[in-house]
């Protein structure tokens, strides 16, 4: 019977004479450059000036990734310090190990700064919503970066859609198995649902200014904590349970509270001033 199955890249990079690209920093400027395009569109749409948008994007960018960095290093800081750590290895991006949460949050306050200093065309509240699906198309582009390196997998699967790991970057203990649940696919796929949802959504029914990135948080949170879930890489257990699926489901609450208050904020204005116009 023919086997089906994920095959992994023999190679995570390309030698082009003395310069040497990683196929992951490259997923990742192609989901920033995608991100830019998708963007730049809404943000207009908005009724911001794009010239904005790329002055933001200089600061946010380096923000995000210097924040997704920092995230990993300071949840897995074995791998950085200590006896059996190196340092060194903390500045090797294209090698993996960029956090989500420690990126959208650097990214989020440098782009709250960028707006409080000066008058801008659109809101903060505007810009965040006008970005949130080009950055889940990013993410869903980036995760692929994951392929190439061999990480990020589930347990072992014989589905027809399982990833097959070579012998020397399985996990202690499965050995034994060579396909494994590719995770990083149902991330990839997962963002690409909430981009269109976030992009539809608002056809149908008003948001409040901030309310579709907020939902970006939400239902990302949702599929992460299950994907999480899936995976055997080396993480940390809080109550026997993944740091980041926590990090999910306090992430998920704390913007389906914003979400939920500022519906009710906006009910009770138009209350307000309903019984005002009466």
């Amino acid at each position: 019977m023919f086997d089906r199955f994920i095959p992994t890249p023999s190679s995570s990079s390309i030698e082009l004479g003395a310069i040497t690209l990683h196929y992951y920093a490259l997923c990742i400027l192609l989901g920033i450059i995608v991100a830019l395009v998708i963007g730049s569109a809404r943000w207009r749409k908005a009724g911001g000036i794009t010239s904005e948008l790329y002055d933001l994007a200089l600061y946010v960018i380096p923000a995000g990734i210097i924040g997704g960095r920092l995230y990993h290093v300071l949840t897995t800081p074995e791998l950085y310090f200590g006896a059996t750590g190196h340092f060194g290895d903390a500045f090797k991006i294209w090698e993996g190990g960029m956090g989500i949460w420690g990126a959208v949050a650097t990214g989020v306050l440098t782009a709250y700064l960028f707006f409080k200093g000066s008058d801008r065309s659109i809101t903060f509240p505007l810009a965040l919503d006008a970005l949130a699906p080009g950055i889940l198309i990013a993410q869903s582009i980036g995760r692929w970066g994951n392929w190439f390196n061999h990480e990020l997998f589930g347990g072992a699967s014989t589905l027809p859609w399982a990833l097959k790991i070579p012998l020397q970057d399985r996990p202690l203990g499965y050995e034994k198995f060579a396909t494994f649940q590719p995770t990083f696919l149902y991330e990839s796929l997962w963002c690409l649902v909430c981009a269109g949802l976030l992009i539809y959504l608002p056809r149908i029914r008003r948001l409040q200014p901030g309310s579709v990135f907020l939902l970006y948080i939400a239902l990302y949170c949702v599929g992460r904590g299950c994907i999480e879930a899936l995976r055997i890489d080396r993480a940390h257990l809080l109550w026997g349970v993944r740091l980041n699926v926590w990090v999910a489901l306090l992430c998920g609450l704390i913007s389906l509270l914003f979400i939920i208050k500022g519906e009710r904020l906006h009910k009770a204005d138009h209350e307000v001033l309903g019984s005002i116009g009466s």
